[in-house]
């Protein structure tokens, strides 16, 4: 198969690429076959097209990126660590906020728990948070065309997602398959749902588009977004690693007490507006 791939121009082993993930999402794990019709119901339903969806998702995150002037929220850290040499536990609360166009800080609160964690893993994360909100970076990994191959695989017309989280209390949610373009650790592949009114992704089920370390042999993503004021913030974000001697890490990241300002409400002397969400 990788002999074949490689006599194919670049742009179509991309769609080959991505047709071969889309298969695997409709086919299922039980390798049952698909249906017979050239579409399932829940996508000839969806009133707008991938590319629609795509276009108002790009021109409705600018929209919130130029009103999002400051944000400050909790966050607390957790890993548990199951396997050789040993089993390992940390904690870290940190306060967190945002300067529009790009800045983030971050002021640890409290830790405890494994040393190894908190200062290889932790403090790691939020250097590369910092990193990945750099202008350069952060366009090189926005959810677009140009960087990911993209495709509509569902539509919902409830509010509640298929895992039962509802995003805005009503509504209906777009699925997408994204395939990125090219790899790097801030990219992944696998699933977006969209919110249909706003526009904004409202949970990501995933995978990096690039190992993070040799002893990982798989992680997986999967990230929870809900509506602070008129933006869309993380709620809570989990990411499973597998190890290569069998162990395996559990990552989760909660947030909490967002205050928010809006560049739109605030005028000249700006007054946050505070939206407390209870943590979990």
């Amino acid at each position: 198969m990788a002999a074949v791939l490689s006599s194919i121009p670049r742009s179509v082993q991309r769609t080959v690429k991505l047709f071969l993930i889309l298969t695997s999402i409709l086919v299922g794990d039980t390798g049952a076959a698909v249906d017979s019709s050239p579409l399932p119901p829940s996508i000839t339903t969806a009133p707008l097209s991938v590319g629609q969806v795509v276009n108002n998702l790009v021109h409705k995150d600018e929209e919130r990126a130029q009103d999002l002037r400051h944000y400050e929220c909790t966050r607390v850290y957790r890993l548990s660590y199951r396997g050789f040499p040993g089993d390992r536990e940390a904690e870290m609360t940190v306060a967190a906020s945002y300067d529009s166009p790009s800045t983030k800080n971050f002021k640890v609160i409290s830790q405890k728990g494994s040393k190894l964690i908190i200062d290889r893993v932790f403090k790691r994360l939020l250097e590369s948070e910092k990193e990945a909100a750099e202008p350069e970076m952060h366009a090189r990994t926005l959810l677009n065309r140009d960087n990911y191959e993209i495709a509509l695989v569902g539509y919902e017309s409830s509010g509640a997602n298929s895992s039962g989280v509802s995003s805005s209390g009503q509504g209906s949610q777009y699925e997408l398959a994204v395939f990125p373009k090219a790899r790097s650790k801030y990219v992944y592949r696998g699933k977006v749902w969209v919110d249909g009114t706003d526009f904004a992704v409202t949970r990501i089920d995933a995978e990096p588009a690039l190992n993070p370390s040799f002893w990982t042999k798989k992680s997986e993503i999967h990230h929870e977004y809900m509506k602070v004021e008129n933006f869309w913030l993380p709620r809570r974000n989990e990411s499973v690693s597998y190890i290569r001697l069998g162990g395996r890490a559990t990552l989760t990241i909660e947030y909490s007490n967002y205050r928010v300002t809006d560049s739109r409400l605030s005028g000249n002397a700006p007054k946050a507006s505070t939206s407390t969400v209870g943590a979990h």
